[in-house]
């Protein structure tokens, strides 16, 4: 997958064990704007990760939206995912990479260090995530990141950069300003009263500060 697909609004899928429940919910965010969806859900059993992520997986295609499983690469291989978002315990990215192939997507969870991020992107990872920004009602453990690693991750590195952890529309301007290409979102949306109008939200706040970095890295020439 082509890495300027990673960008904008990322739907981080809630622990929902009824699948049109979920299916629904992915549907709005996706009619709302997402730019990619990641299927995540630490309660489920084995049986009902596949059919949910079955069911992801041709929702996505429906909407030419890539559709990616955190931690299962087994699952994502099963269901032809466009990716795989890894942690530290999980497959190591080399072994990833050789079990899916050139054409997907490996993402790998960076949390605050910036030296994990340089290996990911030594061994051809397509986009790297840190995090927590924010507390996360999602994961309460998440390990605490300061934003500046966002200015110093984009002046090091050449791949995507996704922030995740806590992220609310009050404060994912900021993380896109300091070279977020991508906010990873669950509870801010999935939990918000109408789903379609908070992606949507969400998705025009980015395309704006997008704008005005665009605007603002401009040389002091394009613009006369």
């Amino acid at each position: 997958m082509p890495q300027a697909i990673i960008n904008g609004l990322y739907a981080l899928t809630p622990d929902v064990a009824d699948t049109p429940e979920l299916i629904a919910m992915a549907r709005q965010a996706l009619e709302g704007g997402a730019r990619l969806v990641q299927y995540r859900n630490k309660a489920a059993g084995s049986e009902l990760r596949r059919e949910q992520a079955h069911a992801l997986a041709r929702l996505c295609r429906a909407f030419q939206v890539p559709f990616v499983i955190n931690d299962h690469l087994d699952l994502a291989i099963e269901v032809s995912a466009d990716g795989v978002h890894l942690g530290r315990e999980d497959t190591p990215l080399t072994d990833a990479r050789r079990l899916l192939g050139q054409g997907k997507i490996i993402g790998i969870s960076c949390y605050d260090r910036l030296e994990l991020a340089a290996e990911a992107e030594h061994h051809r990872a397509d986009y790297v995530a840190f995090g927590a920004f924010f507390a996360s009602v999602t994961k309460p453990g998440a390990t605490p990141a300061a934003i500046d690693l966002l200015n110093r991750a984009k002046q090091e590195l050449k791949i995507p950069v996704v922030a995740i952890g806590g992220i609310t529309y009050d404060n994912a301007a900021d993380l896109i300003r300091r070279g977020a290409d991508a906010v990873a979102v669950s509870n801010a949306l999935f939990h918000a009263s109408d789903i379609r109008a908070a992606a949507e939200d969400f998705s025009r706040l980015i395309k704006q500060n997008k704008a005005k970095q665009a605007f603002h890295s401009s040389p002091s020439w394009a613009s006369q």
